[in-house]
């Protein structure tokens, strides 16, 4: 079993899943083109799905067991996905071959957000093959199980909802800390940077908060640096950028589906007018919309990949002396924690983000460390008795 990515005529790429005699997993396609398609996934998540429902039907077939009545050895599969390494490190594990190597001291192979992300992935699968009648209906009872809803939010709850399903099967994961950048080393970054599209690059990660698919996927018709955009046919005032979900042929996408427009400061509208004429003197970029394309490498004037931003931050950690490797999100995670050390409420967080639930921003209202030990030096400190 192996995941494998498919180009239709149109361009649109997603992924799917071939066997050993690299034919398509018809039930693991068709559900992977639903969610390509049918519900405008991204096409990391296809790949992401895919490497879930093929490690699902890698165990089934080593078990002896049918995937389509597996559901209720859930659990051994997760055991399995702990302690089962990847093809990668299968040597790492055991130089004999054996495929699961437990006890004291072994590291596991995969982590509980990993193993949720692949559990996320088989029930939607076996979800989508009872929808068609290719797996049993008491299948999703070894799936799911009832829960009392009313422990959820009103407007969660629905209209005379009572109940709701809800997985059997999740690892518990540690709350994560947001790992952010600090403006020290965002500082180190711009200073490291040997082009004006790369200290853009930067900026417009730490200072407006675009992932990398947004960042890559920026057309010339998004940017309006301007106080004014009426004549470009927006009505939006200051200088802003749109971001807009779209299929493009470098591989950028835009998680948010939603279009949205994020403002920009005067340090990101600077490094943008300076990459212009960078960019100007680069004849093959003439005809591109793309934002951001190669300038100091083959091909010229082609769209920059998303992966060619990871490349880029951990080139300028290395060049700026950092004692950390930092990677694109972590600058997106700066953005959030200096909107919440600057007082921006949580509706404000959301949005800038584009988070589509506001739990998705809440650890960006908690102030870091320095802000905390400002607000108590500011506590005025009681007389001692018997002072003066």
């Amino acid at each position: 079993m192996q995941v494998f990515p498919v180009t239709l005529p149109s361009g649109v790429r997603y992924w799917t899943v071939l066997d050993e005699s690299m034919a398509m997993v018809p039930a693991a396609d068709e559900y992977l083109r639903h969610l390509r398609f049918g519900r405008d996934a991204a096409e990391l998540t296809t790949r992401t799905y895919a490497s879930g429902i093929c490690l699902y039907l890698r165990w089934c077939q080593r078990t002896g067991r049918a995937w389509q009545s597996a559901a209720g050895f859930i659990g051994l599969f997760m055991t399995w996905l702990q302690h089962a390494p990847t093809t990668a490190t299968q040597a790492e594990w055991d130089p004999r071959g054996s495929e699961v190597r437990v006890g004291p001291g072994v590291e596991p192979a995969r982590g509980a957000r990993r193993v949720n992300v692949v559990l996320s992935a088989v029930r939607g699968f076996l979800l989508h093959a009872a929808s068609y009648g290719e797996v049993p209906q008491e299948v999703l009872a070894q799936l799911y199980e009832v829960a009392d809803a009313r422990d959820l939010p009103i407007e969660a709850r629905g209209i005379d909802a009572r109940f709701r399903l809800r997985a059997r099967h999740r690892m518990r994961e540690a709350k994560p800390d947001i790992d952010r950048a600090t403006n020290e080393e965002i500082v180190a970054l711009f200073q490291a940077c040997r082009s004006a599209r790369d200290r853009l690059i930067i900026g417009l990660m730490a200072r407006v908060g675009l992932r990398r698919g947004q960042l890559t996927g920026l057309r010339r018709e998004d940017i309006h640096f301007l106080p004014d955009s009426t004549t470009l046919g927006c009505r939006v005032p200051g200088s802003h950028l749109h971001v807009v979900r779209r299929d493009n042929v470098n591989g950028a996408w835009s998680k948010s589906r939603p279009s949205r427009c994020l403002p920009a400061d005067f340090l990101v509208v600077q490094a943008h007018d300076q990459y212009v004429l960078e960019r100007a003197a680069c004849p093959q970029a003439e005809d591109s919309d793309f934002v951001l394309v190669n300038l100091f490498r083959q091909p010229l004037g082609a769209p920059m990949p998303p992966d060619a931003i990871n490349r880029l931050v951990t080139d300028l950690s290395r060049r700026a002396g950092l004692d950390r490797h930092l990677h694109p999100h972590m600058l997106r995670h700066a953005f959030g924690s200096n909107l919440g050390d600057a007082g921006a409420a949580l509706d404000e967080i959301q949005e800038l983000m584009g988070h589509a639930s506001p739990t998705s921003s809440e650890p960006y209202l908690h102030p870091d460390a320095q802000r905390l030990r400002a607000a108590i030096d500011r506590v005025p400190s009681p007389r001692l008795l018997g002072e003066g």
